[in-house]
């Protein structure tokens, strides 16, 4: 199925309509916020037994009442456990429990991040947003790898800041580069879109595939780490970047919205048509030139983060930098 019927408008219930996944099994990153809990109600709504990792469970457990609810009368489950991406330890536990579970995943969605805080680092040393949302997500996907089986596939949620930053294998922690939090998150995203495209590479032989997706302009709690004042003041400059370079009056994405691309690439579109590629607006995003003049709305993907080499090369780092190497095989 392509795209013919789906747009950037399209919701979560739209392109899951009349689509039954009683006995599927689905495993997410984040579900206590935002496209975390649309992406699962909608999953749940449809028969889907989901599980959702998240690092608050008390917060979890309010946030997630409309999964439950959703839960209640489709035959669907929601388990939320807790897992923080920040903490290798923490990911290998929660991932090594699944393993040790022995069941398989339909679809595992690494939707969980962090956007723009001040300059920090994991608990395993490593810059923060690169840490959180590239290294934590490598080493839960390469563990749930073996669960995944011919016809299951890996989304992983990039965005289009990743061309704010092609990913610095030099120096991914800013030891000899100022930090500034907008290149750190465009370098993380960056390097989800080339975890999506290794992945699919590394695992299409037996059938299972991996997309990244930018799901979209959504106010969700994914700004809590930038001052109000500071990101009024940024969207409206971004708007008006847009508008003067032509494009229509920009509209920000509902959560149902913003979570149907991931449950289009997810679920609805051929496998083939969404392998190894950026998703956007329930479609594949077009390639730009390395030169295009964009705004921070507009629509494309850099070559960068879709470049099969530096895919390798960043799996190569990721498992050297994780101590992930020996769990590594094609």
């Amino acid at each position: 199925m392509t795209n013919a019927h789906f747009n950037a408008k399209s919701t979560t219930d739209e392109v899951l309509a009349g689509i039954d996944l009683r006995g599927k099994r689905v495993f997410i990153t984040g579900v206590s916020a935002g496209l975390g809990i649309e992406t699962a109600r909608a999953l749940v709504a449809h028969g889907a037994e989901v599980i959702g990792t998240v690092r608050d469970l008390g917060k979890a457990r309010g946030a997630t009442q409309a999964v439950r609810d959703a839960a209640q009368t489709s035959g669907g489950h929601l388990e939320i456990i807790r897992m923080d991406l920040a903490d290798l330890t923490s990911v290998r536990e929660v991932s090594d429990a699944m393993a040790a579970a022995g069941k398989p995943f339909d679809l595992v969605i690494a939707n969980a991040g962090i956007m723009g805080p001040p300059f920090g680092h994991t608990k395993d040393g490593f810059e923060l947003q690169f840490g959180t949302n590239v290294l934590g997500h490598f080493v839960l996907i390469n563990r749930l790898a073996p669960l995944m089986t011919a016809g299951s596939r890996l989304i992983m949620l990039s965005s289009n800041g990743h061309r704010f930053a092609d990913v610095d294998l030099d120096d991914p922690n800013f030891v000899h580069t100022p930090y500034d939090p907008w290149v750190a998150y465009g370098r993380s995203k960056t390097g989800d879109a080339l975890l999506a495209a290794v992945f699919d590479a590394r695992h299409r032989h037996r059938g299972v595939r991996a997309a990244s997706v930018h799901p979209g302009v959504i106010l969700t709690e994914l700004t809590r780490n930038i001052a109000p004042e500071v990101f009024e003041a940024a969207f409206a400059s971004m708007n008006e970047q847009h508008l003067a370079l032509g494009n229509a009056p920009f509209e920000v994405k509902t959560p149902a919205q913003g979570a149907a691309t991931t449950l289009w690439a997810g679920i609805v579109a051929d496998a083939e048509t969404i392998g190894g590629r950026y998703c956007e607006d329930c479609g594949i995003g077009a390639m730009l030139s390395d030169d295009a003049v964009v705004s921070a709305f507009s629509a494309g993907v850099r070559p960068y983060a879709i470049d099969p080499l530096r895919a390798e090369q960043l799996w190569t780092k990721c498992s050297q930098w994780t101590g992930e190497d020996h769990r590594l095989r094609r």
